[in-house]
């Protein structure tokens, strides 16, 4: 019942053991296809990996100063540097696209940070008021790329994590499941197919053999008739009239068999 389960209900023909070799073929392709993808998304997951520790680890510093530099412009500029700030700007001057990137078949999002025009460097504020604001703003563009590269790595690295868990679990369907379930079944069909070829040699030659005895009967029918027909016309013994007959009928006999 064990080997049973692990093969397919089909069939014993030639006609089914052709489709099912196909069939290995196919899997046996699409597995090996299947774990150089897995190969590759691993390869690009690792990667991915490493520059999501380095951005991370960058980031504090560049957080940390991009602060810094706020408190920094507040000092100098005064607290109300907000409303001054918001009425010089028109419109964003970093924004954020976002596009796709193939890795072995698998869309990965990338994010990109772009500018638009070019900001007024003097917004305002006294003495180094203005200085101050530039450098905050500085420091927080830098911030913003780190973020948006950040969110990009973890986007894609996301996307892989379950692209990997997809094909891994395909890989091992094809490897443990489906390959070994066709290989049985034509393990299998292979065995009906001898067998059955073992029984129509047993069948003929059965066949053949009652055919042989058929032919020996009917030909010692035929002597028999002849002998007596002989030993009737001739007044020979029945035994003499076999031995003449014996010679003409060995051709015969010869011939048949």
């Amino acid at each position: 019942m064990a080997g049973q389960s692990q093969r397919m209900n089909v069939v014993p023909t030639v006609t089914v053991l052709a489709v099912i070799k196909a069939r290995l073929i196919g899997a046996t392709r699409g597995h090996a296809l299947l774990k150089k993808k897995s190969d590759a998304l691993t390869v690009q997951f690792r990667q991915i990996l490493k520059k999501i520790v380095a951005t991370k680890e960058s980031m504090g510093t560049i957080m940390k100063s991009s602060a810094f530099a706020l408190t920094e412009a507040k000092y100098v500029a005064g607290e109300n540097i907000k409303h001054v700030v918001l009425e010089n700007v028109q419109s964003a001057s970093v924004k954020v696209r976002s596009r796709q990137e193939n890795v072995a078949g698998v869309k990965l999002p990338r994010f990109e940070h772009f500018s638009e025009g070019e900001t007024k460097n003097d917004l305002t504020g006294l003495a180094r008021g203005g200085q101050q604001v530039q450098a905050c703003r500085g420091a927080y563009v830098k911030a913003i790329e780190v973020l948006v590269e950040l969110a990009s790595l973890q986007t894609s690295f996301l996307t892989l994590d379950v692209a990997i868990k997809t094909t891994n679990r395909r890989v091992n369907a094809l490897e443990s499941v489906v390959k070994p379930k066709l290989e049985n079944t034509i393990t299998y069909i292979k065995g009906e197919l001898d067998e059955l070829e073992r029984e129509d040699f047993f069948r003929l030659k059965k066949i053949q053999a009652y055919k042989k005895r058929e032919i020996e009967n009917k030909l010692k029918a035929a002597r028999q008739l002849a002998n007596e027909q002989v030993s009737s016309q001739t007044g020979i013994s029945t035994k003499s009239s076999s031995n003449m007959l014996s010679a003409a009928t060995q051709k015969d006999e010869d011939i048949i068999f």
